[in-house]
C-alpha cells in the first residue's frame, strides 16, 4: 500500500544560473530565428536595463515558478542587485517560497501522476499536485498557521502586502539565526528572506489568494470583534507608484502575466492620476505561453501596453516560451555578462519605510 513517503521522495532541485555560462549559447541563438532569436534579444534587453545606471528594475512573477525549480534564480537576482522590487502572486511568495523557507520541499512526481488518474489517492494521502510536482498538505497547513502567528504578533491595522511580507522576512531571518546558533545549520533559502535582507520590496496585490489568505482568515476569526491585521491593496498600489515617481526610469522583467504584470505596468498611469508626469517603462521583457488572440492580459503584447501609455517600444520583447526554459537562459546571460557588479544597491524598502 502506498503512503505519502512513497511519493514524496525526490525533491525538486533549484537551478543555479551561476554554474553555467550560457552567454555563448544565447548569443548564438540571436543569429537563428523564431523564439530563439526573440529570447536572445530579451536577454540583451535585460542586461541593458541592468547596465543602465538610471533604471530601476521590477521583476514580476506569476505561475508556479518556485515549485518548478526557479527559486535560486530569483534569490541570486536579489543578492546581485539585478532587481530592485518584485511583484508576485501569493502562490510564488507564500505557498511555495515561504513554505520552502520554513524548511519544506516540493517533490518530483512520477510521469504517471500527470494524467490525474491517481489524484484521488493523492488526496487521501494529503498530497497536493502541481502538474508534475507534489507538496505535502500537512506541511502547507504549517505555512498557513505560521502566517496566522505572524499576523497575531503584529499591531492590528491595515498593512500593505509589502509590509506584511517584510514581517515574514523578519520571521525567517530570526528563525535562521536561531537555527544557526543551535545546530550550525541554515533553514531553506527564500526570496522572502533575501528580499528582506537586501531591502528589496515585495508586493503581492492579491495577497489573500494563497496560504496567506487562510492564515489571515484564521487570525480574523480568532480576534472576533477585536481589531485585526488586514491587507490594503490600494496601499500596495500607492507604494509602488511612489517608487516609480522616485525612480523615474524603470524596466520590467515579467514572467507570466495576470495581476503582477498589470499592477507593475499601471503605476505609470497611476502617477499621472496623481498629477506627476513620469516616463513609460523604458525597458520591458515578458516570458509567457498565453495567447494574445483571446484579449487576455497574460498574452497581451508589450506593444499593446504602449497604446495605454505604459511601456515604451524601443526596448521591448515578448518571448513566447515556458518559463523554466526561458528564464534561466535570460537571467543566466545577464548574470554572466556581469553588468550587475557595477550596479548601485537601491534598497527601495528603506525609502518606503522612511516615508511612512
Amino acid at each position: 500500500m502506498n503512503t505519502a513517503k512513497t511519493y514524496l521522495t525526490k525533491p525538486v532541485e533549484h537551478l543555479d544560473i551561476t554554474q553555467f555560462n550560457v552567454v555563448p549559447l544565447v548569443e548564438s541563438m540571436g543569429r537563428t530565428a523564431y523564439t530563439a532569436r526573440d529570447l536572445a534579444r530579451a536577454a540583451e534587453i535585460f542586461d541593458r536595463m541592468i547596465a543602465d545606471p538610471d533604471c530601476g528594475i521590477v521583476l514580476c512573477l506569476a505561475g508556479s515558478l518556485v515549485s518548478a525549480g526557479l527559486k535560486r534564480v530569483f534569490t541570486e537576482m536579489v543578492r546581485c542587485r539585478m532587481v530592485d522590487a518584485i511583484v508576485a502572486t501569493g502562490a510564488n511568495l507564500v505557498d511555495q517560497d515561504f513554505f520552502e523557507g520554513l524548511g519544506f520541499r516540493h517533490y518530483i512526481a512520477e510521469s504517471a501522476l500527470k494524467t490525474g488518474v491517481h489524484d484521488a489517492e493523492l488526496r487521501n494521502l494529503n498530497i497536493d499536485r502541481i502538474y508534475d510536482t507534489l507538496i505535502d498538505e500537512e506541511q502547507l497547513r504549517v505555512c498557513d498557521e505560521t502566517v496566522r502567528k505572524i499576523a497575531d504578533d503584529l499591531p492590528p491595522r491595515a498593512y500593505s502586502s509589502r509590509e506584511f511580507l517584510a514581517a515574514m522576512g523578519v520571521f525567517l531571518d530570526q528563525r535562521e539565526k536561531a537555527a544557526g546558533e543551535s545546530a550550525g545549520e541554515s533553514t531553506g533559502e527564500s526570496i522572502v528572506l533575501e528580499a528582506y535582507r537586501n531591502d528589496v520590496p515585495l508586493f503581492c496585490p492579491a495577497f489573500s489568494d494563497c496560504s496567506a489568505g487562510f492564515g489571515l482568515v484564521a487570525h480574523r476569526a480568532a480576534r472576533g470583534s477585536s481589531p485585526v491585521v488586514s491587507i490594503d491593496s490600494a496601499k500596495d498600489f500607492d507604494e509602488l507608484t511612489r517608487l516609480k515617481i522616485h525612480l523615474g526610469e524603470t524596466g520590467l522583467f515579467m514572467i507570466g502575466g495576470g495581476v503582477p504584470k498589470n499592477f507593475a505596468q499601471d503605476i505609470v498611469v497611476a502617477a499621472d492620476t496623481l498629477g506627476v508626469e513620469v516616463p513609460m517603462h523604458k525597458y520591458a521583457v515578458q516570458v509567457t505561453v498565453a495567447d494574445v488572440r483571446d484579449g487576455g492580459l497574460s498574452g497581451s503584447t508589450l506593444v499593446e501596453a504602449s497604446s495605454w501609455g505604459k511601456v515604451d517600444t524601443l526596448y521591448e520583447q515578448m518571448v513566447f516560451s515556458e518559463a523554466t526554459l526561458a528564464v534561466p537562459l535570460i537571467a543566466g546571460y545577464a548574470w554572466h555578462k556581469g553588468s550587475w557588479r557595477n550596479r548601485a544597491h537601491r534598497r527601495l524598502s528603506r525609502i518606503l519605510e522612511n516615508e511612512r
